[in-house]
């Protein structure tokens, strides 16, 4: 695990593919994304919480349903392709560069670069911009996801907004499809949910902390939402049983619909998240659904 000192903030970049800022993210005392207090900070294992990068597989299959990735040792890249000079302009930033092992390669025979820049506004807005490359001589298909833990007051006090009348698939009823007929998403139970040709703007209200996490993502066309609620969280690993009050996750991925990559292809995927003061920030949003 890395450390470093960002213009007042204490950027964590650990390198079994996590990112935590803490403690302050623009407003007060706001520590997003939210780590688990019985997360397990011990190698091989993927730490509960955070901000786990999920590749090649975002939903089920035979390998792990949030992919291998998560588990994986990154390195610095020092040198990384360029980009336009508003990704970074008046940022603190880290690039990220992940290569399959042979290990991987036996499990899921694709060579691919998967490389991921960190940056941090002096705002405190945070960017993970994400970039996978095909560097192998088939073309190749694959998922992905920002699993975005997101730390809230209390999950009854919370509510989402910008899905209304999108269409979904329900983890919880053998992915069956279904159209989100409320207003807003609230929280009473179990939630596992991948709504398909989202809105590029997604915000998370916590009415209790008076704060706003706006959600906005390219090249994701789908978000899913999770709170395993206490039934489950009482049987997950590095999970505390009452901690599902306390969390919620709102992840732009690539899931309904496989990304395919020819050789020498790249994709990218950017996800920002903010954090405004106010119940709702209406200037943050543009509910355009994605066609990707």
């Amino acid at each position: 695990m890395g450390c470093k000192w960002v213009v007042g903030f204490l950027l964590l970049i650990h390198e079994i593919n996590k990112v935590n800022i803490c403690p302050k993210m623009g407003v007060g005392e706001v520590e997003c994304p939210s780590s688990s207090p019985s997360a397990i900070f011990k190698a091989p294992k993927a730490i509960r919480g955070g901000i786990p990068i999920c590749f090649p597989l975002f939903g089920s299959g035979s390998l792990d349903q949030l992919g291998f990735v998560k588990n994986k040792m990154w390195t610095i890249d020092n040198n990384p392709p360029s980009l336009h000079s508003k990704e970074s302009h008046g940022k603190t930033f880290i690039d990220l560069l992940l290569k399959p092992t042979q290990e991987d390669l036996r499990s899921w025979p694709h060579s691919y670069e998967l490389r991921l820049r960190v940056a941090l506004a002096a705002s405190g807005d945070l960017t993970l911009l994400s970039r996978i490359r095909n560097v192998s001589e088939k073309p190749f298909s694959f998922s992905f996801g920002f699993h975005t833990y997101l730390k809230v007051s209390d999950i009854s006090e919370v509510r989402v907004e910008g899905l209304e009348t999108i269409d979904y698939l329900d983890n919880l009823c053998k992915r069956e499809r279904f159209t989100e007929q409320g207003d807003a998403l609230t929280f009473e139970s179990e939630v596992d949910r991948l709504y398909v040709r989202s809105p590029n703007v997604v915000a998370v209200l916590d009415h209790e902390k008076k704060r706003t996490f706006v959600v906005r993502k390219e090249g994701l066309p789908d978000v899913a939402v999770w709170n395993p609620w206490e039934k489950r969280a009482k049987a997950m690993p590095g999970f505390g049983a009452s901690e599902y009050r306390k969390m919620l996750c709102v992840d732009g991925a690539v899931a309904e619909k496989v990304m395919t990559l020819k050789p020498g292809e790249e994709w990218t995927g950017r996800l920002d998240l903010l954090v405004v003061l106010s119940s709702f920030c209406g200037e943050y949003f543009d509910f355009q659904r994605s066609d990707k």
